[in-house]
């Protein structure tokens, strides 16, 4: 039976860092609004270089650390593998062909900036935009079926950060310091009480391993003994 440790290990690693490189750099080019959605599908379903789970973990220190998330992101897995040379192989990937080809878009764009095609055009990408990052986030929710906290926490969490977000339109740092420090908290609970649990649970199958069988005859000694 697979160990949970292997259940959470990705099928796939980055080969070299030119292959970070390179993935990376396909990665930031299809990130046209709805960026979320192309790192999930590309790092998780395509490449397999992190489960649901992982990515779900990653990409929430990523939003937490400052910058960019898919730069943290980068960041995070190129040193995870190649250590500095892999950060900067994903880093140059993330930003050198993107930020050449953004150059190229926006002197022909400003050009053609009222035009009424490109208006309409770029409110057609926007709501495409939208429907990707929301069918991600469905998608990403299977992966908290297995946080520690439970689906309920997990549900509420959710919830509470939906109201303030988008209907109370608290700001983001508010909520990552109240929200955010609540689910570390209450996670660091979850997992010292399933570390106790399986504590006693071990400590449990080891008494019961040292108990003898019903009916099992116990050899005796000494003298006389036939």
């Amino acid at each position: 039976m697979p160990t949970s440790a292997e259940a959470e290990r990705a099928d796939n690693a980055p080969r070299s860092r030119a292959d970070l490189f390179w993935s990376f750099a396909w990665l930031a080019l299809q990130g046209f609004g709805g960026v979320l959605a192309v790192v999930q599908r590309e790092l998780v379903e395509k490449k397999r270089w992190l489960t649901d789970r992982q990515f779900v973990e990653d990409w929430a220190v990523a939003q937490i650390l400052p910058g960019p998330n898919t730069v943290n992101l980068a960041i995070m897995l190129g040193a995870r593998h190649f250590g500095v040379g892999g950060v900067l192989a994903a880093l140059a990937g993330m930003l050198l062909v993107p930020a050449l080809l953004t150059l190229v878009i926006v002197i022909g764009y400003s050009t053609q900036v009222d035009a009424p095609v490109i208006q309409q055009g770029l409110r057609g990408i926007g709501a495409v935009a939208a429907g990707m990052i929301l069918g991600t986030g469905l998608k990403l929710l299977a992966a908290l079926r297995f946080n520690a906290m439970g689906t309920l926490a997990c549900a509420l969490l959710v919830g509470a950060t939906l109201v303030a977000t988008a209907v109370l339109h608290l700001p983001l740092v508010l909520v990552l310091a109240v929200l955010g420090t609540s689910a570390c908290l209450w996670a660091a609970v979850c997992l010292r009480r399933a570390a106790v649990r399986a504590a006693a649970q071990a400590a449990l199958d080891g008494a019961r391993l040292e108990q003898p069988q019903p009916g099992a005859s116990t050899p005796r000694s000494g003298p006389g003994t036939p």
